[in-house]
């Protein structure tokens, strides 16, 4: 679990990162230098799924070996799957990071929504839902393996 006692605002219990594959992690289905490392740091902080419409279906060859669960969403649209993901965890128990428009509902229902902008860019919906937007999944990460980062963020 990751506390973030925010000055001002309460705290954040977070227990599980929800995170989106192609566009987040990866860019055409390879994940991005320095993610596996994170990943593999916060998985004893917080419990890691990924959920995936897997555009060039090669997501679980490319997470193979890392320490989360990987949900392979049927085709069709893919915000209300995602959106549904996080509450059935428990939305107060979450984040979130996305770029795409159908992470939009993953990261406006999430604790804590962190929105990417990389080299598919980042919808405009899911800037505006997001808590936080970062140029990258590493500063990402990061704010998630270093909270107090997040505190001074997130200050009313």
């Amino acid at each position: 679990m990751i506390e973030i006692l925010v000055p001002g605002g309460g705290a954040l219990r977070l227990e599980y990162l929800v995170a989106d594959f192609n566009g987040t992690l990866a860019v055409d289905a390879t994940l991005l230098p320095g993610v596996e490392e994170a990943l593999r740091r916060l998985a004893g902080r917080l419990a890691i799924h990924v959920v995936t419409a897997d555009t060039h279906g090669r997501a679980r060859e490319a997470l193979a070996g890392l320490p989360l669960e990987l949900f392979v969403l049927p085709p069709g649209p893919g915000a209300p799957a995602k959106r549904y993901h996080v509450e059935r965890l428990g939305a107060h128990r979450c984040a979130a990071i996305g770029n795409g428009r159908n992470d939009c509902d993953l990261l406006s229902v999430a604790a804590l929504g962190i929105a990417v902008v990389q080299a598919e860019g980042a919808a405009a919906q899911t800037l505006a839902a997001a808590d936080i937007v970062v140029p990258d999944i590493g500063a990402a990460l990061d704010l998630l393996l270093h909270p107090a980062r997040l505190a001074s963020t997130l200050r009313p």
